[in-house]
């Protein structure tokens, strides 16, 4: 039997060949593609790594410049360059925050969805800044706002060095228990105590003086996105404030003992058995704070008062009571500058933005 040869035809022959030569070529760039994409990924990997190395070296070189005395400018500029995690964050629109922070239909979403709605159509706030959720955010919010709002420095500190008010209460007062201060997490620091928060009270001294002596509104912005993403600065600033606190807690008392006429938010404060006098009111509230709570209400008070500013604070979960806005103090002076606050739940707080 004979064989029969199969016979291709040439127009077949040649689709064949296109068709190989079209799978190679795909593979090919397939191929290419491929380890195109991991050659990006990598350089972006090392890029991102070069530049979080050099963030790091700018904010180092800042800290330097700013404390070796090479030029506030300098400084200011290496802040701007790299503003780090910034502890409060930007202005973002209060009902689509609430919207985000609030859905379900569960009683307390709802009650939150309203309160937001309050503050919006009735107290004219339109917008949040949200702040980093830690036990220093009521001194936070309110030292952001007192420096971008510029305001200037109280009655009281105009007339003294606050610099020099732990030598005052150690020397002149004669309180050695406050060896016994803790900053923060930090726990005690016995005699080095007095470096510690004099240093602390320089840097808001001279912090307060910048911000207050600057006019141009978007410039102390940007100075407070610089400042508000340095923790370290942040920490001694917020321990400055509570010292300040502390610092007029035992003016009071003193004031008390001599049988003059105190507010009565320190009548209150001296009447619990946890902080009958200074020394009790620091070990058992103000070392706490930025540890393991953050202010308490009659806390607030006393940081409006030593501040000499009117914190108005909007209780969201009070919403519907006449607890919902509060002041602190009660019956502040009427040249006070007031400034605001929004809570959830008196824990953690966010600034309000009209």
């Amino acid at each position: 039997m004979s064989q029969r040869r199969s016979v291709v035809p040439e127009e077949q022959q040649h689709s064949d060949q296109v068709h190989s030569w079209t799978l190679v070529t795909s593979q090919v760039i397939s191929t290419a593609w491929r380890i195109a994409t991991a050659s990006v990924m990598v350089a972006l990997l090392f890029l991102t790594t070069t530049l979080g190395y050099f963030r790091r070296l700018y904010i180092y070189l800042g800290h330097w410049l700013k404390w070796q005395g090479m030029g506030k400018l300098t400084a200011f500029y290496f802040f701007l360059l790299c503003p780090g995690n910034l502890s409060v964050e930007a202005e973002v629109d209060l009902l689509s925050y609430c919207a985000r922070a609030w859905k379900g239909e569960t009683p307390r979403a709802k009650l939150m969805r309203k309160a937001y709605e309050e503050l919006f159509w009735r107290h004219r706030i339109k917008c949040v800044r949200q702040v980093k959720r830690d036990n220093y955010d009521a001194l936070r919010s309110v030292l952001f706002q007192i420096f971008s709002q510029g305001l200037s420095f109280p009655s009281w500190m105009k007339e003294k060095d606050i610099v020099k008010l732990p030598e005052k209460l150690l020397f002149s007062q004669g309180c050695n228990w406050i060896q016994q201060y803790s900053f923060g997490p930090e726990k005690y620091t016995g005699s080095n105590v007095f470096g510690k928060l004099r240093k602390c009270v320089e840097l808001l001294k001279m912090q307060w003086a910048e911000f207050s002596a600057m006019r141009d509104y978007h410039k102390r912005g940007n100075m407070c996105n610089a400042l508000f993403s340095d923790a370290l600065l942040e920490y001694k600033l917020y321990e400055a404030l509570k010292f300040i606190m502390l610092y007029q807690v035992t003016e009071v008392y003193e004031q008390m003992k001599a049988n003059k006429i105190i507010p009565g938010l320190f009548r209150l404060l001296f009447s619990r058995e946890s902080s009958s006098d200074p020394l009790s009111f620091m070990m058992n509230h103000l070392n706490s704070i930025g540890d393991t709570c953050g202010l308490e209400q009659i806390d607030m008070f006393i940081l409006g008062y030593s501040l000499e500013v009117k914190i108005k604070v909007f209780r969201l979960f009070k919403f519907n009571s006449r607890d919902f806005a509060v002041c602190y103090p009660e019956e502040p002076l009427k040249e006070w500058p007031e400034i605001s606050l929004l809570t959830e739940n008196d824990r953690h707080y966010h600034i309000p933005v009209f």
